[in-house]
């Protein structure tokens, strides 16, 4: 399998690298989901773990929650809410929508809070090594005593700022040795949740909470880490910037895989433009095969718009599938199935290239459709379309995956 790796700027052959594929990806800040932005990311690293799993490999799974944050404490204080009850309230409307998308559940699914203990570790870790310091009560990363910081992202140091700023960073916190450096820690202000420290009282910075959660789950060194385009920086050049130093081990992530953003009426779709469309609106007039076939249809490395009359059309052929899977054939010759599965195995293997094998999968259902009617029998080529089916999350008229259900709901109660 050959993947884009976001570090090379090239496509790479991919192998596990310890007989299974440890996996991250970047998750949901709980106050304002699900968006087909996310479920674009989302059902993206699905599909890739899908196809993995079919092809024999076992995959670890963790994907986080970003449960306080800047934009969680400012939205209960819009709304009038307790941070922790708006957190856990927006994650199972979340995992609502992942369970309807049959969306396969991550085997870790931990809150940034959770792990505070560890974050705290990990924080004195780059202390003591140097990388970060101690000011006004709060730590800070130190940008330019990592010399590879940018890396990832290729941005050059002078045009960071910028960046950072739209993104997250605060450049006049008067703490700060530079207006890059980022907060590792962050002293409590007045009525904000915290959690002690040596630092004094406070509560993690953004960017920590991944590569602390990863490490912690999957080991010093990760086979694939995703997420939305987005945040290749700042958030991802900063979780390498704050693991390598401490483990003296590069690379942390092998690859990196990014989605890339999704448009609607000529812009990004934001929070900001208030041009969001809901996944959960989408379900109520489409079927989730239809929306899963749509998003898939779509290379997860290309910009693309969003259009109703392309998801009108990923309803038809969903349909089609459907039809194909449920249809009697004859007992004339066996349609073979082997040249498709071929031509969709290589489509995948093909950095994901889910337009290209979603599109075989549709023309092999037409041709299914045609031969059970001329009398042929279709039933090893049905397995095949159920098959191809399979790694793109559809269900074709079954129920949705006992798996997904139990885990979501496994998920579920640490957030009820």
């Amino acid at each position: 399998m050959k993947l884009y790796n976001t570090l090379s700027r090239s496509i790479e052959s991919f192998e596990p690298s310890a007989g299974q594929v440890s996996i991250y990806v970047c998750g949901i800040t709980p106050y304002d989901t699900t968006h087909i932005g996310h479920a674009f990311t989302y059902t993206s690293a699905d599909i890739l773990i899908r196809y993995l799993e079919s092809k024999g490999l076992k995959v670890r799974y963790v994907q986080n929650v970003t449960d306080i944050d800047d934009d969680i404490l400012r939205k209960a204080n819009e709304v009038g809410e307790d941070w922790r009850e708006l957190g856990n309230r927006w994650t199972a409307h979340y995992i609502q929508d992942m369970q309807a998308l049959n969306v396969r559940p991550p085997d870790f699914f931990p809150r940034a809070t959770e792990a505070i203990p560890e974050i705290v570790s990990v924080i004195e870790d780059l202390l003591a090594v140097g990388v970060a310091y101690e000011s006004g009560g709060n730590v800070y990363f130190a940008v330019d005593r990592w010399s590879t910081f940018g890396e990832l992202s290729k941005i050059p140091l002078t045009e960071m700022l910028p960046i950072a700023n739209e993104r997250g960073n605060h450049p006049d916190d008067p703490n700060k040795f530079d207006p890059l450096d980022f907060v590792l820690w962050q002293a409590q202000a007045p009525g904000e949740p915290a959690w002690e420290s040596p630092w004094g009282a406070g509560r993690p910075g953004w960017h920590i909470e991944c590569s602390t959660l990863s490490t912690k789950y999957l080991g010093r060194t990760i086979d694939i880490h995703g997420g939305g385009e987005d945040l290749c920086f700042p958030h991802h050049e900063c979780e390498i910037a704050q693991v390598e130093p401490i483990t003296n081990e590069r690379p942390f992530v092998r690859f990196w895989m990014h989605a890339a953003m999704v448009y609607h009426d000529g812009d990004k779709m934001s929070k900001s433009l208030g041009n969001l469309v809901w996944v959960r609106e989408l379900l109520k007039k489409y079927s989730a095969d239809g929306l899963r076939l749509y998003l898939g249809s779509h290379h997860y490395r290309q910009e693309w718009s969003y259009d109703e009359e392309d998801l009108k059309q990923a309803e038809e052929n969903a349909r089609l599938l459907q039809a194909a899977v449920e249809i009697q054939g004859g007992d004339g010759d066996t349609f073979n199935s082997d040249e498709a599965l071929q031509e969709f195995q290589r489509a995948m293997e093909d950095d994901l290239n889910t337009p290209k094998a979603s599109g075989i999968m549709v023309e092999f259902a037409i041709t299914l459709l045609e031969t059970a009617k001329a009398g042929n029998s279709v039933y090893e080529a049905q397995q095949a379309v159920r098959e191809m089916g399979g790694v793109f999350g559809l269900c074709l008229g079954g129920n949705l995956d006992r798996h997904v259900i139990d885990g979501w709901k496994s998920h579920l109660t640490n957030f009820l």
